[in-house]
């Protein structure tokens, strides 16, 4: 069951690098990718602001960012709804680092300088809370996250590191995401 499971998500992946291909050489194509993935984006964005309309704005924006850099999209084995979802994160915190700076206050000296310091205290406390979950996977996850996302390595490189197949790389790929992504979860709730 497990192998026809995999073979169906190996399928699953193949077929949308084809698309993902097809979409780079005719840009419409994308259409098909924006129909398979508008669900998901929107759902990651509307969990993150409080406003029906700002979530479409979001959702729109992330799909125009993703059509217009799709030529430099390079398929690393990962589903193309991860590189929406990166452009959305990276969206949505472009947005509230403009809100931020354009939100009045009080003319207190140095008031601006500790918001920017507490901005920035936020982002190396995430990190290092991000680090210290994927610190605590297990060996082969922990070294599948670090060659794949620290040191960029594609997924075949990783498995003649490794002397595993590319299928349990990203089966140990897919399980750590799962794993750190719960982790993030339980933290927030």
């Amino acid at each position: 069951m497990n192998a026809v499971a995999n073979l169906a998500n190996l399928t699953s992946l193949n077929d949308e690098r084809l698309l993902i291909e097809a979409a780079q050489s005719d840009p419409g194509r994308f259409a098909e990718l924006y129909e398979n993935n508008f669900n998901r984006v929107y759902a990651f964005v509307a969990r993150r602001v409080n406003d029906r309309e700002e979530a479409q704005d979001v959702t729109a924006e992330v799909f125009h960012q993703a059509l217009k850099n799709l030529g430099r999209f390079q398929w690393r084995g990962v589903p193309f709804a991860a590189w929406l979802l990166r452009i959305a994160a990276n969206a949505l915190a472009d947005r509230w680092q403009r809100a931020a700076r354009g939100v009045e206050v009080p003319a207190e000296e140095g008031l601006e300088d500790r918001a920017e310091a507490a901005a920035g205290d936020m982002e190396v406390e995430r990190r290092a809370m991000l680090f210290q979950l994927v610190e605590r996977l297990p060996e082969d996850q922990r070294l599948v996250v670090v060659r794949r996302f620290v040191d960029q390595k594609s997924v075949r490189e990783i498995a003649r590191e490794l002397g595993r197949s590319e299928g349990a790389v990203k089966q140990l790929q897919f399980r750590a995401l799962e794993t750190l992504r719960g982790q993030v979860r339980n933290r927030h709730e």
